[in-house]
């Protein structure tokens, strides 16, 4: 399964951004997804988990911002960003809960103050 993420742009601080990752070559329906994000020197942080039932999960420092949702039938998993800070600047990558799938080549948020 192929992953593309797309969306990221440049928006200033209390915008808003909608990221959206497609599927091909496979579903990921039987599968939990997530959002992750990455700044140059740093590990890559889980930032939004979406489970097949559809329970969530937000990292602290996105809760009550960020919204993740899974379209299945489309394969797509879509992060809802709110009141964007610019400590959220970041490439943004989805896949399973467990990296099952390969990386794509994840799309650039950048918010500035």
């Amino acid at each position: 399964v192929q992953l593309q993420a797309s969306g990221g742009g440049y928006v200033q601080a209390g915008g808003s951004l909608r990221l959206s990752c497609a599927a091909s070559g496979g579903t990921f329906s039987d599968y939990h997804m997530a959002w992750f994000r990455q700044v140059p020197g740093k590990h890559r942080e889980l930032v939004a988990l979406i489970r097949t039932n559809h329970w969530t999960n937000y990292a602290d420092s996105v809760k009550g911002r960020f919204t993740i949702s899974r379209d299945n039938a489309g394969n797509t998993v879509t992060l809802q960003m709110d009141s964007l800070k610019p400590e959220d600047t970041a490439v943004y990558y989805c896949n399973t809960d467990r990296w099952a799938f390969l990386w794509g080549q994840g799309t650039q948020v950048t918010v500035s103050s």
